[in-house]
């Protein structure tokens, strides 16, 4: 392939911290542990694959303190530190199997999750993670809380778009506090939901970056023009990340050259390969284990309850 590489491996550097390229690995729940040799292993190989910015798998906010701490969550940082990534981590509202709506959150909830995101927030910044990052996408609960469709409160934390953004930004308040001034604090968001489009969106993503968001991680863009529901954030001035089917090299170098996005994520291709990028920055485009998209292995063993695999792992 006679193409331009360079788009892909220029530094970019976020507050204090250097990005080595422009590619992330995006938070996917691999159902390995996350202070397990298993699961030390999958993250430390993938960052030994020159990512820039692993982000590891939405984690429950809840489970910081009673069973992830500083001490045993540090094994999995300098993990992927050994492999040269920054390290990052999603961070969840509430208990996974949990199904909750905004309507079933009484307030002092609201307070107890503001209060989770702080201990967790503490726990990953004496553990050495370079980041966090609230999962506010997808149709989980904090989106649920930006949707009109899915949000039907009528307290200040439902009705207007005003009312409907404030628990993102008090949850980014508070994160940010704890993060100090030497973490980053990434925020994911669906551009397009139930109820809402780029333009309602953007509204909440300026105040966001306002409240202190280093990066907006954006998911997904259309399979049509890679990164283009992404495009319109970069105006606000935080870098964007951009996902969907992005280890095709000529859709994520569109995305870059065509400035829709600052950051590409490369999600199945890692589960497929995880030498990807190390094998697209030498050019040896035809060793790299492709994604097929058929679901088997990732989602499919996602679904069962068993660590994700690929069908075409030899």
């Amino acid at each position: 392939m006679a193409v331009d590489l360079a788009p892909l491996f220029v530094p970019l550097r976020v507050r204090n911290k250097e990005l080595r390229n422009r590619i992330v690995m995006p938070p996917m729940v691999v159902l390995r542990g996350l202070n397990t040799p298993e699961g030390l292993d999958w993250y430390g190989e993938r960052a030994r694959s020159e990512i820039a910015l692993v982000i590891v798998e939405a984690t429950a906010v809840t489970r910081f303190g009673p069973e992830l701490t500083a001490e045993n969550l540090k094994p999995l940082v300098d993990a992927i530190h050994a492999g040269g990534a920054l390290a990052a981590i999603q961070l969840f509202p509430v208990a996974f199997g949990r199904s909750v709506t905004p309507a079933e959150i009484e307030l002092d909830e609201i307070d107890t999750i503001l209060g989770n995101y702080r201990t967790a927030t503490r726990i990953c910044r004496k553990a050495g993670f370079d980041g966090v990052e609230p999962h506010g996408a997808h149709g989980f609960l904090l989106n649920q809380f930006f949707s009109p469709e899915k949000n039907h409160r009528s307290d200040r934390f439902g009705g207007s778009l005003g009312n409907r953004m404030r628990l993102a930004l008090h949850i980014v308040e508070a994160v940010r506090e704890e993060c100090g001034s030497e973490m980053l604090l990434l925020y994911r968001h669906t551009p397009e939901g139930d109820g809402y489009g780029v333009e309602t969106s953007l509204v909440l993503a300026e105040a966001l970056v306002r409240a202190g968001v280093d990066i907006l991680d954006l998911s997904p863009s259309s399979i049509d023009a890679p990164g283009d529901r992404a495009a319109p954030f970069r105006k606000l001035g935080a870098p964007v990340i951009t996902v969907n089917e992005l280890d095709r090299v000529e859709r994520a170098l569109e995305a870059l050259n065509e400035e829709r996005a600052d950051l590409i994520a490369v999600g199945r291709g890692l589960i497929a390969d995880p030498q990807w990028a190390v094998k697209v920055k030498e050019k040896r485009f035809d060793e790299i284990v492709e994604c097929i998209r058929c679901n088997e292995k990732c989602f499919g063993n996602l679904q069962e309850g068993l660590p994700i695999e690929c069908s075409q792992w030899a």
